[in-house]
């Protein structure tokens, strides 16, 4: 006598396989697994009729229930391996080796960094090295130790930012020389590139965020004659061979001798124009020999050791390097201005 469970079994799975071998997605892979193997599905709904078979039938049924299993499940799975074989090889038939790659876009460095970049690398080719230090200062090394007088206008609240306890955003990256001296012994030669803060109203040429590259040198003879021809081997890497350097006296508290320092106009040669001001020449920072209370505050004998400053306005460079007539498009993220870099 024919077990009718055991028929249906493998009648299911005749039909599951003639589905199988025509399926042309996993979807209709998946749809024969389900019916089968599913919760819902055949072998779920077919057990629930073994209670009414004898003995000899059940066992026969049981036989059949693992036997239909592993076939479905053997099915299913060559079914898969069949389709994903399938579809690899129509990629490949597809895929035209002998066309051109896809760009992807790609970043590009901020003018700024540009220019912070090609500094240092300038002045390491002198022989300095790059120093750093925070950008949340104390009055100490921002003023005190850079010989700043109590009532310089520098202190003010209304151009410095104070934090409630004292502290500051620096104005200026002059307090990494301080934090150098005060842990290196003499001779020292460094370079301190980093962002600046002063409350200033924006214009066109003006920022509360800017950068500076501080330089400070420290030796034996040091001499203002020293300065000036590391400032004008700097000009030359940065504008070209064209352009000179002059030097303006001035004063700031941490220097004496002090002095201004100007670049022959790039955008005229010197001959005059609207961007200098038909002067000629176009005013980039400060610099001196280091005071020697500057030397005394660190601990340094200025009898012994002397030394020369120098401060480089980071967003001034980018201006005259790539004809910027605003400070602000540099802060300004647009990415149309960004892309000509």
């Amino acid at each position: 006598m024919s077990n009718p469970i055991a028929e249906q079994i493998n009648s299911a799975l005749l039909e599951a396989e003639s589905k199988l071998a025509a399926a042309t997605c996993d979807a209709d892979v998946e749809e024969v697994r389900i019916h089968i193997l599913g919760r819902k599905g055949l072998l779920a709904s077919l057990s629930g009729s073994m209670g009414a078979l004898s003995a000899d039938e059940r066992k026969e049924a049981g036989i059949a229930f693992n036997t239909g299993r592993s076939r479905c499940k053997e099915l299913v799975d060559a079914a898969l391996l069949r389709i994903k074989s399938a579809a690899k090889t129509g990629d490949r038939a597809q895929f035209d080796l002998t066309l051109p790659g896809r760009r992807q876009p790609v970043g590009r460095k901020h003018p700024v960094v540009t220019v912070i970049d090609d500094a240092v690398a300038v002045f390491r080719r002198l022989g300095f090295i790059v120093a750093d230090g925070p950008e949340i200062e104390d009055v100490f090394h921002n003023f005190d130790a850079l010989n700043t007088p109590a009532a310089h206008p520098s202190r003010d609240p209304g151009d410095t930012f104070y934090f409630s306890d004292g502290r500051l955003l620096r104005t200026q990256t002059s307090p990494v020389q301080i934090r150098t001296m005060e842990n290196h012994e003499p001779p020292v030669r460094i370079v301190a590139p980093g962002r600046c803060f002063r409350r200033d109203t924006p214009d066109a040429t003006h920022s509360m965020n800017f950068h500076q590259i501080e330089g400070l040198l420290i030796d034996r003879g040091v001499s203002l004659a020293d300065l000036k021809s590391v400032l004008q081997m700097f000009a030359i890497e940065m504008f070209g061979q064209g352009v000179k350097i002059r030097l303006r006296p001035h004063f700031f508290p941490f220097t004496e001798p002090s002095v201004e320092y100007d670049f022959s106009c790039i955008m005229c040669n010197g001959s005059g124009c609207s961007v200098c001001k038909h002067s000629g020449w176009l005013e980039i920072a400060g610099a001196g020999v280091v005071d020697p209370n500057v030397l005394k505050n660190v601990g340094y004998d200025p009898e012994i050791w002397t030394g020369y400053a120098f401060g480089l306005g980071i967003e001034r460079i980018a201006m005259l390097r790539y004809r910027i007539n605003d400070i602000r498009l540099l802060y300004e993220n647009d990415v149309r201005f960004l892309e000509q870099f």
